[in-house]
Parts: structure tokens; C-alpha cells; sequence
């Protein structure tokens, strides 16, 4: 049955590769994000460079290919599976983070994968997904930076998790290891950002969006 676990992870890590900033862009505008704002193939970026509408609808697809890879998790899983559903589940969405990070469709230079972890634990844990959410919001809301926010919001998640507890979330101790390491993860990501927010020189987003709010 191994096949079903391999099956998962090259199934997820295509899914994740699909580079939609880098479409919206030439797309829409014609350029390779990577060569404006931040150069991160992510929501934020795009949200800065092309304006809300397209930095909205990135977030969302991005979101989209970690709940879905996370499904293929779910549809793939058989009872004699060397691991249970909530884990094989889980290895696709880390499959799809991974294949956000370092997309074989953009010579392996991607986004920090923040919105695709998100869309695997919305789809598997929603409750301390939407807690993390409120907190992500709250954070850019107040402060503009959205990096603080995925960091802040990344922490969280875990903190939700355990809180919730074994009887509220299924596959509770598989979802807290994995959250664990996708916040360090999140936070190694963005280990450049945080300096810059403490030195005063990280973006703000300007919730109108476009290149020039830079």
C-alpha cells in the first residue's frame, strides 16, 4: 500500500507547484513577479504589485491547493495503509507547502507558503484555523505588515490546536506535531521580515493594493 503514500506526496507536491501569483502577473500585467516588489510568489506580493482583487484571488487558490491536496490525502487513504487517514492527509498538504516553497514550475523559487499550510489545516482543523485567522486579520489590521501577521497567526495555530484538545479535533497529536513545525517553518521563512519590521524598514501594506504603495 505504499503506493497510496507516494501517490499523495507527488499528487500534493503538484498541486502545490502551481505557481498562481506568477500566472496572475503575466496574465494580467505581463511580468514575472519575481523580478518586482518582494520577488516572494505569494499573496502578499501580489497584493502589493497587482492590486486586491488579484492578491485576494491568489490567497485563495493558494489556500485552495493545500485543502485539496489535503483531500487527495483523504480519498487515497485505504484501511492497511502503512499510516492512518488524518496522516496521510497531512503528508499531502506538506507535500503541497513544499511544492509552494520550491515550485518545479518557476525553477524552484516560490512563495513562503503560508496560505497553503493555512488551506490544510482549514480543511482539517477549522475551528483553530478560524482562531489563527481572527488573530492573522487583527494583526494586519492594526500593525499593516502581514508578515507579523502569518508569524503571530502561525503561532497560534498550535496554541488553538492544544487548547481544543484531543476529543474536539480529530487526529489531534498528528495536527499539533505538524502545526509545530509548520509555525517554526513560517517563522525561519520570514526570519528576514521580522528583522526589517525591528529595524523599521518592513512594507506596510496599503490595503488599496498596486506597486507604488511600496
Amino acid at each position: 500500500m505504499m503506493e497510496r503514500i507516494v501517490a499523495t506526496v507527488v499528487l500534493g507536491y503538484v498541486l502545490g507547484s502551481v505557481p498562481f501569483s506568477l500566472i496572475a502577473g503575466r496574465f494580467l500585467r505581463g511580468i514575472d513577479l519575481r523580478q518586482h516588489g518582494s520577488g516572494n510568489l505569494g499573496a502578499a506580493n501580489t497584493f502589493r504589485t497587482l492590486g486586491p482583487f488579484p492578491g485576494v484571488a491568489v490567497l485563495l487558490l493558494d489556500g485552495s491547493k493545500g485543502a485539496a491536496s489535503a483531500l487527495v490525502g483523504s480519498l487515497l487513504w485505504r484501511p492497511g495503509v502503512v499510516v492512518g487517514q488524518v496522516e496521510l492527509m497531512l503528508l499531502g498538504g506538506l507535500a503541497a507547502v513544499c511544492g509552494h516553497l520550491w515550485t518545479a514550475f518557476a525553477s524552484f523559487r516560490g512563495g513562503k507558503g503560508v496560505a497553503t499550510a493555512a488551506g490544510v489545516f482549514a480543511a482539517m482543523a477549522p475551528v483553530p484555523f478560524a482562531i489563527a485567522l481572527g488573530i492573522w486579520a487583527a494583526v494586519v489590521a492594526v500593525w499593516r505588515y502581514v508578515s507579523l501577521g502569518s508569524v503571530v497567526a502561525a503561532v497560534a495555530l498550535p496554541l488553538a490546536i492544544l487548547a481544543a484538545g484531543r476529543k474536539q479535533v480529530e487526529g489531534w497529536s498528528s495536527l499539533l506535531l505538524v502545526s509545530m513545525g509548520v509555525a517554526a517553518l513560517v517563522v525561519f521563512r520570514h526570519r528576514e521580515n521580522l528583522k526589517r519590521i525591528l529595524s523599521g524598514s518592513e512594507r506596510q501594506l496599503n490595503f488599496r493594493g498596486g506597486e507604488e504603495s511600496e
